[in-house]
This record gives structure tokens, C-alpha cells and sequence, in this order.
């Protein structure tokens, strides 16, 4: 069972019983049989989900547009006939599983009982991103991480999980031109609406917690300190840990980790009963059914259909699912409850993104500058009227001189995204915090969405790229200086490399590490302004 860089490799532990049948929509539950068999990782486990259209038609999109070419692709996917995605063959409801990857020392001394040998290590859980890099616990190789913890010490035990909000596209079924994989689940984990009426919505987040959970009382068995567990997640997975350290509104104690590490979290806010309501009709309608209590009667397969199609024509740069304002595990959307004081203050903050995050989610119609405000109030129909009409008048207006940080209609169609949705978490935190947190901006170009994962993830020999394009990493040394700050940010909660300059907290000047091509550079956090506190104030209607 043990790798050749010395881990042993636990893979598949269900933390969860099946979530089938009456437990669909339900709150996960710890299994009932006996579990003393531990699988190999040889039978993957993969939630089911779908692929939208747009993921697929932005290649062809951002290729004509940064070579100012002949844009043939269409913003309305709803015109588009549709091509239902090939799913894997591992997809399964029965997907609540994790994988333990411990390095063989830390494990084999867990057996000796004598004082000499008790120390425990630092864990690191990884909460896989929904969206746009990864679909399931093991879809990106730790190795290379770990071994890189191991330099100088022991090493940290890495956990990675499934959760309701996971699937898997098989790897031949790539865009033209590139190897781009864009993920995303919906219905299994994210359904709302008067879903609440006979179970819950947000399931995904339920799932995260009780893996978490899972792992705080039982990482002891393979050498992990309870003590010393760190989150990390990239997109929709960074967006989680922000769900998890404002869970509840902190009302029901503390986080199950004490440190995390986000990377480029993103949410698109769902908060309206309305917004819920029609996104679960349409899938009942879909399923020819009229309540959920007669959707969990079907067959899986067409479930996996029917949230396939639907998520297949999801608005461009969004998913159709994803967490919502609940009124119990999201009290209300996080920033309000990060600004309100209503989280878990004893988590300590690791944050970063790259320069041009908002890119990706730009769709052919931002060309057009008269457009703006309608897609404003089209990706977030919780904005009032008269709110859209502000922020294009006066947060983001149509000048075009670079004063406002664009040139061009893409470019402010871009920024609107990047901090609306994705940056200015990064703001949110620090000043919720008081800026004792540590942040990073990825500026080597291009500066996507996703263009740091492989870094994250480095290994020598690795063939691992970015999601956009295929972009590989440019810079070795950068990569083995992000994972000594993420691996001794996970040891002793403060990032350090000797490979970069001293890594500093945010502190009153805001400060950040701006990893460029052959430098790094501590600037002024661009996320200090006036657009991001004005997004974590807006009134959206509720």
C-alpha cells in the first residue's frame, strides 16, 4: 500500500451512508454497517453532475478575442442544440467517500505506544473546487505536496473528500484545442427551494462539515493532530471553507479546522426563495414530477439526466447551482455575516488569486458596452434595478482611459466578475480578521482562473496544467515556494520559503505577495477599495 514517495495511501473511506433513496436531499448520516475494510483506491467513487455549455464555448471565445479575431460564438446557449456530456463510469449516489494520504513515518509510529513517539502531525483537508478545476477527491495528485512537506521534517497528512457537489468528465472529452475540464454539480447537492419543506438545501456544505468532522475525530488513527488541521480549496472549494468558518452565523461553535487556505473563492450570490423555487421547478419539471417527494421515488439515471440538461444550459460563466441563503447553515450570504461579526474568529486566514480571475466568466456580449447593465441584473437577479443602474453608472462606468482599471468593454465586464463575485473575498476577510491575514495575487501571465492549481500541486516529471488552455507551470521555483508557504502555513501557521522574500501579514497597509514571472514582490493589495466595500454592502433584495 505504500507509495514510492513513502505514503500510505487509504483511499475510499465512507464517511457518509449512501445518499439514496429518502436520503436524497437529506443531511448526511454515519453508515450503519461495520467498516474495518479499508479499499485501495482501485474502485473510484464520483457524484454524479453536468457540464455547461458555455465551459465548452469560451475556449473558442477568449482565443478570438485575445487574438482580436472573427468572434463566432454565441452568448445564448439556449441556442445551441444540446449534447449530453458522457459521464464516468464511477458515478455513483453512493459517493460519499475520502482518501487518507499518510507519509509512511508518520504512520508507522502511531503503532508505538511509548511517550518518545506521540507526536502527532499536521493534517491538510482539501475541499476540491466545484467549477472550474477538479471534480472529485483524487482528480489532482497530492504527491508532490506532501513529498515537499517532507523536506525538512516529517510531513503532513494530506485528507481529500467527496461531497454532493462533485463529478467527473472522463479526460478524453476535451474542448478543441485544449485539455480544458470545467466541473460543476447541481442538483444533488445545491437543490432549494421547498426542497426545505421535506429536507435541505445546501447538502454539499452538510457533507464538507461531517467529513470534517469525520476528520477531526478519527485523524488521530493514522497520526494526524486534531489540533492542526488546515483547509485548503481552490474556487468553489475556497468558497466552502468561507460557508464553513461562517456556518451558522458561528452560533454553533467553532469551525472543525484551525487554519485554511483559499484560493480564488468564488460565489455567485442565490438568496432569494424565488430564485430557489424556480431553479427546483424546473427540475421537477424536467423529471415529470411535481414535488421532490415524488422526485426521490426515480432512478437515479434520471436524476443524473435531468440535472445534466439543466446544468448544461446554465446562464454564461455560472452553474444554475451552487450554495444559497438558507436561513440556517447560510444565515445570510457570507459577507454580510463576516462584516456583522458572525463567524469563527479563531481560524487563521490564508487567501489568494490571480490577476485576471474574472476573465473566464466573461461572455461574448461583454464586447458590447450598452450591455453591461443587463448582465449585471442577469447574473444576479437579487441586484435591484436601481442598484444595477448605479453600479454602471458610477462603480464601473464607460470610461475607457484606464482610470477605472479598464480600457475596453471586456476588460470592465471582467473586473465587475472578478470582484463581485471571486477578489474581494479576499477584502472581506482581511478586514474581518483585522488584518492578520496572509494573501497572495498570481500575476504570471495570463493570470486565469485555475493558472496557479498546478503549482499548488507541482511535482518534478508532473504533465499537470492549468484548466484554460493548458497552460503549464513556467516557474519551478515559484512552485516550490507556494508549497512551502502552504505546507509550513499547515506546520506552524505562518507561510515560509527560503526560495522568496518574507512572506508578511496583510496589516494596516494591506499589504500582499505578488508572485510574478521571475520575481516576488510585496505590493498593496489591490482587493483594498472602494468597489469591494461597496459589494459587501449592497442591499439585494431578499
Amino acid at each position: 500500500m505504500a507509495s514510492t514517495y513513502g505514503l500510505y495511501n487509504f483511499s475510499n473511506i465512507r464517511y457518509a451512508a449512501p445518499p439514496v433513496g429518502d436520503l436524497r436531499w437529506q443531511k448526511p448520516v454515519a453508515p450503519e454497517s461495520n467498516r474495518d475494510q479499508v479499499q485501495n483506491g482501485s474502485v473510484g467513487k464520483v457524484c454524479p453532475g453536468g457540464l455547461p455549455l458555455w465551459a465548452e464555448l469560451t475556449v473558442s471565445w477568449l482565443d478570438s478575442y485575445t487574438h482580436n479575431t472573427t468572434v463566432t460564438v454565441s452568448s445564448n446557449v439556449s441556442s445551441y442544440p444540446y449534447t449530453p456530456p458522457p459521464q464516468d463510469g464511477r458515478t455513483t449516489e453512493d459517493c460519499l467517500f475520502l482518501d487518507v494520504l499518510v507519509p509512511k513515518k508518520i504512520f508507522d509510529r502511531t503503532k508505538n505506544k511509548t511517550p518518545k513517539f506521540k507526536k502527532l502531525a499536521p493534517v491538510m483537508v482539501s475541499i476540491h473546487g466545484g467549477g472550474q478545476i477538479s471534480g472529485e477527491k483524487a482528480q489532482l495528485d497530492a504527491s508532490g505536496l506532501i513529498k515537499r512537506s517532507m523536506d525538512e521534517g516529517d510531513g503532513i497528512i494530506f485528507v481529500e473528500l467527496n461531497y454532493r457537489v462533485s463529478i467527473k468528465i472522463p479526460m478524453e472529452y476535451e474542448a478543441p484545442q485544449t485539455n480544458l475540464t470545467l466541473l460543476k454539480l447541481g442538483a444533488f447537492g445545491w437543490l432549494a427551494g421547498d426542497v426545505k419543506s421535506d429536507g435541505i438545501a445546501n447538502a454539499g456544505l452538510y457533507d464538507q462539515r461531517f467529513a470534517l468532522k469525520w476528520v477531526s475525530d478519527n485523524i488521530h488513527l493514522f497520526g494526524g493532530d486534531r489540533a492542526q488541521v488546515t483547509v485548503i480549496g481552490e474556487s468553489a472549494g475556497g468558497s466552502s471553507i468561507i460557508h464553513q468558518i461562517t456556518a451558522y452565523g458561528g452560533a454553533k461553535g467553532p469551525a472543525p479546522f484551525q487554519r485554511a487556505i483559499l484560493q480564488s473563492a468564488g460565489w455567485v450570490p442565490v438568496i432569494t426563495e424565488k430564485q430557489q423555487d424556480d431553479t427546483l421547478n424546473q427540475f421537477l419539471s424536467l423529471l415529470g414530477v411535481t414535488t421532490i417527494q415524488d422526485a426521490r421515488k426515480l432512478s437515479a439515471d434520471k436524476l443524473i439526466a435531468a440535472n445534466a440538461y439543466q446544468v448544461y444550459y446554465s446562464f454564461w460563466g455560472q452553474f444554475t447551482y451552487g450554495p444559497v441563503v438558507d436561513h440556517s447553515f447560510v444565515p445570510t450570504f457570507p459577507w454580510r455575516l463576516l462584516l456583522e461579526n458572525k463567524f469563527d474568529h479563531d481560524v487563521k486566514i490564508m487567501i489568494g488569486y490571480n490577476s485576471h480571475e474574472g476573465l473566464l466568466f466573461t461572455s461574448p456580449d461583454s464586447r458590447n458596452s450598452s450591455a453591461f447593465e443587463d448582465f449585471v441584473l442577469a447574473a444576479s437577479p437579487s441586484i435591484p434595478v436601481e442598484i444595477a443602474e448605479y453600479i454602471a453608472n458610477f462603480v464601473y462606468p464607460p470610461i475607457y482611459d484606464g482610470s477605472y482599471g479598464y480600457t475596453e468593454p471586456v476588460q470592465r465586464v471582467a473586473l465587475f466578475v472578478q470582484e463581485w463575485a471571486l477578489v474581494c473575498n479576499d477584502d472581506y476577510l482581511r478586514r474581518a480578521y483585522h488584518d492578520k491575514t496572509y494573501a497572495y495575487m498570481f500575476s504570471i501571465p495570463p493570470g486565469l482562473h485555475g493558472q496557479d492549481v498546478p503549482y499548488t500541486f507541482y511535482e518534478q516529471g508532473s504533465t499537470l496544467t492549468s484548466i484554460l488552455f493548458g497552460i503549464p507551470v513556467s516557474n519551478v521555483t515559484v512552485a516550490l515556494a507556494m508549497q512551502d508557504w502552504f505546507t509550513s502555513f499547515a506546520q506552524q501557521g505562518e507561510p515560509e520559503s527560503d526560495l522568496a522574500p518574507e512572506f508578511p501579514q496583510h496589516g494596516p497597509h494591506a499589504r500582499l505577495m505578488d508572485i510574478q514571472q521571475n520575481n516576488f514582490k510585496i505590493i498593496h493589495d489591490p482587493t483594498d477599495n472602494s468597489r469591494c466595500r461597496f459589494w459587501q454592502t449592497v442591499p439585494y433584495t431578499e
